[in-house]
């Protein structure tokens, strides 16, 4: 049986790629929009804005998912000659250092989203305020975290059974 933990992840992270595959494809379409409306001398007001913003989205919201797929780059040249033991122990410890990472990361991103609220930090052409998509970017590296933990249980419990 899966935990519920893994379970709210796993539903999470399918709905942080819906946002982050509908970035990229909105990405794409204004940026050819652009591009051909750009040849008639008429080109869209803020596209480069939009465009990293977007891409923010996509970075941030699909990370949960690709790492819960594990489709993310893995170089394994040392871990499988190890003895099964330390692998997991090593495999653990990576993940404990990740799990810190993106808790440091998530709460700055918070702090950050707060003072560009707090401020009223917006984009240049279009006015569009910088804290939701920091926000956002924040709930996902802590939602990354708790991948982290997940996978740490999992390891731990295979490691005890």
């Amino acid at each position: 049986m899966e935990n519920p933990l893994n379970r709210f992840l796993a539903q999470a992270g399918r709905w942080l790629n819906i946002i982050g595959g509908t970035a990229l494809t909105a990405m794409m379409v204004l940026t050819v929009a652009d591009v051909i409306l750009r040849a008639f001398g008429h080109p869209i007001l803020g596209t480069y804005e939009m465009v990293s913003l977007l891409l923010a989205l996509v970075a941030g919201f699909t990370i949960p998912r690709m790492s819960l797929d594990r489709v993310h780059v893995n170089m394994d040249f040392i871990l499988p000659k190890l003895p099964s033991r330390v692998r997991t122990g090593l495999e653990i410890t990576t993940r404990l250092l990740l799990l810190v990472l993106f808790v440091v990361i998530g709460i700055n991103l918070f702090m950050i989203a707060r003072e560009f609220q707090v401020s009223g930090e917006v984009s240049s052409t279009l006015r569009i305020p910088f804290y939701p998509i920091a926000y956002g970017l924040g709930v996902c590296c802590l939602l990354e975290s708790l991948v982290f933990l997940a996978e740490i249980g999992n390891l731990w419990r295979k490691r005890h059974v």
